[in-house]
């Protein structure tokens, strides 16, 4: 009789971080202390719900480029659209996982907090799920109202219903960034101020960024 391999069913704790993640939009502050404990079970337990969230969140992002105003332009099958945000909503995750983790991991140090490289990862995660939420609601709405149009033309004017649209989803960036701010202040038990400078000193470097390539 062949042997049955049974798949390894999530633990409980893993289980309630499915729920936890969400609910980081509505009662942040405990979801965010619950990253104080960085054992391995506990960052291993919490790993695949947060991924999720980040990548979620990294799609939405990359839907609203400019990028991705104009990939229809040359004509093609709108599926080209799901496919794209899906593959760079991939490497934009990878990029704000590690990259942004590091910059929120190196600013807290310089002011004297504690914590892995791990744990400001998680809490990147975490701040993303504004953006995430997008996903669900405010790009379903804006492509069935829009459809192809919104991948076609860069710059056009589409109403006032979108640049509506356009007002909420970057009010998503910044309740991400609000979120971002309570997180370090939750982690890491600091004042507002030294919790507000953490998260300036790691958005310093890439604000910089932007600008420059703003005004090349």
């Amino acid at each position: 009789m062949a042997a049955t391999v049974e798949n390894p069913r999530p633990s409980a704790l893993e289980q309630s971080w499915w729920l936890r993640a969400p609910a980081v939009l509505v009662a942040p502050r405990p979801v965010f202390v619950a990253l104080r404990d960085d054992s391995e079970e506990a960052a291993e337990n919490r790993q695949e719900p947060l991924i999720a969230l980040l990548c979620f969140a990294s799609i939405a992002a990359v839907l609203g480029t400019s990028a991705a105003r104009t990939i229809l332009n040359e004509g093609g099958s709108s599926l080209i659209v799901p496919i794209w945000a899906f593959v760079g909503g991939a490497f934009y995750a990878l990029a704000v996982y590690w990259a942004g983790g590091g910059l929120l991991f190196g600013a807290a140090r310089r002011l004297g907090g504690v914590g892995s490289f791990r744990r400001a990862r998680n809490l990147v995660a975490l701040a993303s799920a504004p953006l995430a939420l997008t996903l669900f609601t405010l790009w379903p709405i804006r492509i069935a109202i829009y459809g192809d149009e919104l991948f076609r033309t860069w710059r056009a004017d589409l109403g006032h219903g979108d640049r509506i649209f356009t007002g909420l989803f970057y009010g998503a960036f910044a309740w991400s960034a609000l979120l971002l701010l309570i997180g370090v202040r939750a982690v890491h038990g600091w004042s507002w101020a030294r919790s507000t400078a953490a998260v300036a000193l790691a958005a310093s470097l890439p604000a910089l960024i932007v600008l420059a390539t703003r005004f090349h």
